[in-house]
């Protein structure tokens, strides 16, 4: 394109629906590798998970930092776009409240070690923690809306409070191998209801 065309008004065209999938695949790869293996882990491991070379990888993110970034993100994105498909196909919407915690543990055990990694940059932190909220603490509230509409839960837990408790339920057990994380956070989740 020439100088004459960007003065014109003309754009590049739109990222192609192949190469935004195949970067999403990157991305899935790489935060499966992370939770088998951590974020340290060889960028080669990631890219043979993902069916590409290593300078595909670099070309989309160019340094360690940048790949946990976008991890990150995407599975925010992951979870927050989850919940209302959930609430629409769920049986009840206590039902899909459990299934999205479920998700939501999934993605807490993902993002491990993404807070060591970025110390160094407590701006860059910061910026991902309140992407994390404003993601995802509207899908949980629309989620607790739904089922206290449906007379199925206590009225008296806030979305991050629901939060903030799975989250510390969570920690520690990927130290301890007797720790049930996700049976507890299942007994949190049931104990919601409404006894009837």
């Amino acid at each position: 394109m020439n100088a004459s065309d960007e003065s014109a008004g003309h754009t590049a065209p739109p990222k192609r629906k192949d190469a935004r999938r195949n970067k999403e695949a990157l991305l899935d790869a790489a935060a499966a590798v992370f939770v088998t293996s951590g974020v340290d882990a060889p960028v080669r491991d990631i890219a043979a998970k993902a069916g590409v070379g290593l300078g595909t990888i670099y070309r989309h993110f160019p340094t360690r930092a940048d790949l946990i970034i976008a991890v990150y993100r995407h599975q925010v994105d992951a979870c927050a776009e989850a919940g209302p498909a959930l609430l629409a196909s769920g049986a009840t919407p206590h039902a899909a409240l459990a299934q999205w915690i479920d998700l939501f543990v999934d993605f807490l055990v993902t993002k491990h070690g993404l807070a060591a990694v970025l110390q160094s940059d407590n701006a860059g932190c910061d910026a991902l923690h309140t992407y994390f909220i404003d993601r995802l603490v509207p899908v949980c509230t629309q989620l607790l809306e739904a089922a206290t509409e449906a007379d199925e839960i206590r009225t008296d837990l806030t979305a991050y409070e629901l939060m903030r408790g799975v989250g510390n339920l969570c920690i520690g057990a990927d130290s301890d191998p007797r720790y049930d994380a996700r049976r507890l956070v299942r007994l949190l989740v049931a104990g919601l209801r409404r006894p009837h």
